[in-house]
């Protein structure tokens, strides 16, 4: 399968960090006075980040798909651009919960004798960090008090079962920890609305992505992000969970698409919610 992910042609960059906010996971960050890419893992291949270069530095670039390998990333392209770059890549990989990657980057550091930027202070004026948009940046809520439902009493407020941020299947990362090895929950937006117990029957154990097949544009990019999810994240299997109403059945066909195109097979299961929050059918669709 293909991927689709940001390339920079540093010699038209000119460093003005207009792309910086329009990157909603953070994975671009401008150092030593160029946009850079700090985080292959984390790029979508969405674009936003293209209409705002003004100089036309930026392009998506459909590549091969593979596992991500971090000693890869950092030998050729994160160490080669500098201390600072190998710093900001450190650095995203702690904050968005990447431990395990993290490791592996300080013990390719190490194998090669390179200082970890990160023991000491990175020259001021280099670094010019984008955190992206809050409203889409990965959140793992999973080793909080998010993990799961707790008993409430009638005067208390439900615990929420959500164990990511975001939800949306344009702004998720396909290969986010939370998808890896985990049971998809793949809702229709209005399922939530409509099932008043949606959190404690559907979304409790399983990581969401959320989307509309009537509204939503880019389905092509849905299918790619659910064979990744299948492929490269390994979710276990993938419930859709979908309205009564006839165009919520585009979301079903999504998933068997994602699943026709990837390596893995997994089992694929559907359920259907009236408009008054019933299930009125539940199915396995594939396996």
């Amino acid at each position: 399968m293909k991927r689709q992910i940001i390339t920079i042609d540093e010699s038209k960059c000119t460093g003005c960090a207009e792309c910086i906010p329009a990157c909603p996971e953070g994975a671009l960050q401008v150092i030593d006075g160029k946009a850079r890419l700090v985080s292959d893992l984390f790029c979508d291949g969405l674009g936003a980040c293209i209409g705002h270069c003004p100089t036309g530095a930026m392009r998506v670039e459909s590549r091969e798909a593979e596992p991500y390998d971090e000693w890869r990333v950092m030998a050729e392209s994160i160490v080669k651009a500098g201390p600072n770059v190998i710093a900001a890549h450190l650095r995203h990989l702690r904050d968005h919960g990447e431990m395990g990657y993290l490791r592996e980057a300080l013990d390719y550091l190490a194998e090669q004798g390179i200082a970890n930027p990160l023991e000491a202070p990175v020259a001021n004026g280099h670094a010019r960090h984008g955190a992206g948009c809050p409203g889409s940046r990965t959140m793992d809520f999973r080793s909080n008090a998010h993990a799961a439902p707790v008993a409430s009493t009638p005067s208390s407020p439900v615990a929420s079962a959500l164990r990511q941020w975001p939800v949306q299947l344009h702004l998720v990362n396909p290969i986010a920890p939370y998808f890896r090895d985990a049971d998809l929950l793949l809702a229709a937006d209005c399922v939530a609305f409509a099932m008043g117990d949606f959190h404690s029957r559907l979304l409790d154990g399983s990581a969401i992505a959320i989307a509309c097949p009537k509204l939503d544009s880019g389905m092509e990019r849905y299918v790619e992000k659910l064979t990744a999810m299948i492929d490269l994240a390994g979710v276990r299997s993938i419930t859709v969970a979908i309205m009564e109403v006839p165009c919520c059945g585009g979301l079903t066909a999504l998933a068997l698409q994602a699943l026709e195109k990837a390596r893995r097979k997994v089992l694929v299961r559907k359920i259907v919610v009236s408009v008054t929050g019933e299930v009125l059918a539940e199915e396995e669709v594939s396996c």
